[in-house]
């Protein structure tokens, strides 16, 4: 019997070594709330671009080109004329490269890469330098298109967002996420990539239409419904005030709303994302489909606000909430002026089945294989569930159909 030996390494094998590598690295990025930020006597715009002793500057003035969003531009015709006025007003600290670039607005921005590439080519007609500063001006899709040229450019300058829109000020315009949309998906190409600064300036909100102003109170109901008890009784009652376009209850929305994802971010343990579970997600399952499915005629606001109804209905078929705190939902969003159903939630595939559905298949793909969908756990927690039932979520839409068919809120 002969003994047996293990294989040995052939002469011409490469060595082979490993070294695991670790290093963290910190970021930080203040998300102030203000207003007249471009009024010639304001110093906070000069105060944040130099907001980091040490880091360079060029000749210590800090090079910045402007972007706004087309329609913020025409909603105020004389903002442009005001931001050349602000920077012509801190000449020893500032300059602006060249007038300021006004781009499409809305989702538009980001359904076409080409101008993505206009945007980048302007950044390296004017040499910007990884000292550069691009201050981006608009809703969230041209934040994040923008965000994300930005990103691209010498791996990335620094990006100084002013969110323009209820739904950028709470949510979009101050997380560390840019993209655009390609091939038919939602943010199918972006990057992780923090901010210099976020400057709410509160003055913009005033020339919203009632769309805009609506946009992102669903994502504040979101973040109440999973993270925070108080302040969703608190959105309960001032809802009917926010559909008023009352202006101090959209700011307290706003300013609660953007803590509260700030926090999530900065304390979850994943601010890239490189898990599964995304709870900020919770009703965007549907809404990013609907989203896709009306090429975008639905807005993300009011697509978050039918899959929130949606997703709250079902948690309630499976007794993670009651009737009465599922009722408490569907109530604080209409009372806010949330439309909960739209007809393209009964649009069918060639199989019978519900197109929305393939919503879940969507998300299971963009979170790496394994489907997580957060539902809320009574008011103001959450879990996340690795299975959906189809049915059930047949059943919920048509009990929505049922209550808010032809109904306007």
């Amino acid at each position: 019997m002969t003994k047996s030996t293990p294989p040995q390494p052939s002469e011409n094998a490469p060595p082979r070594h490993q070294y695991d590598m670790a290093f963290t690295v910190d970021f930080d990025f203040p998300v102030i709330s203000t207003r007249g930020i471009f009024e010639p006597e304001s110093n906070e715009l000069q105060d944040v671009l130099h907001r980091a002793s040490g880091i360079k500057t060029v000749n210590d003035r800090a090079r910045c080109l402007v972007v706004v969003d087309q329609d913020v531009a025409q909603a105020q015709p004389d903002l442009n004329s005001k931001i050349k006025t602000w920077f012509a007003a801190h000449p020893e600290k500032t300059e602006l490269v060249r007038d300021p670039v006004v781009v499409v607005g809305g989702e538009s921005s980001k359904n076409d890469y080409r101008k993505t590439m206009e945007i980048i080519d302007i950044i390296l007609e004017y040499k910007m330098c990884r000292q550069s500063y691009v201050i981006v001006i608009g809703g969230g899709a041209v934040l994040d298109a923008v965000g994300f040229a930005t990103a691209l450019v010498h791996r990335g300058l620094r990006l100084v967002r002013l969110p323009t829109t209820v739904l950028a000020q709470n949510d979009a315009g101050v997380g560390v996420k840019n993209a655009i949309n390609l091939h038919g998906g939602k943010n199918t190409v972006g990057t992780f990539a923090p901010p210099w600064a976020v400057i709410n300036d509160f003055d913009f909100l005033c020339s919203l239409s009632f769309k805009g102003w609506l946009g992102g109170v669903s994502e504040a109901f979101k973040v109440a419904i999973i993270k925070d008890r108080e302040f969703f009784h608190r959105l309960c009652d001032i809802a009917p005030r926010i559909k008023q376009r009352d202006q101090d209850a959209m700011e307290e929305l706003i300013v609660r709303c953007a803590e509260l994802h700030l926090h999530h971010i900065s304390t979850n343990g994943d601010p890239f994302e490189m898990g599964t579970a995304r709870p900020l997600d919770f009703g965007h399952w549907a809404a990013h489909k609907l989203e896709s499915m009306t090429n975008y005629a639905i807005g993300h606001g009011q697509a978050v606000a039918i899959g929130i109804a949606i997703d709250s209905t079902y948690a309630c078929m499976n007794n993670w909430i009651t009737e009465a705190e599922r009722d408490l939902i569907l109530k604080g969003l209409t009372d806010a002026g949330m439309a909960l159903w739209t007809t393209e939630l009964e649009r069918t595939l060639g199989d019978g089945s519900l197109e929305v559905l393939g919503g879940l298949a969507d998300f299971q793909e963009h979170l790496g294989g394994e489907l997580c969908i957060t539902f809320p756990d009574g008011l103001g927690k959450k879990f996340e569930a690795h299975e959906v039932d189809g049915a059930q979520v047949t059943e919920a839409v048509s009990f929505l159909k049922q209550r808010y068919a032809g109904k306007t809120a």
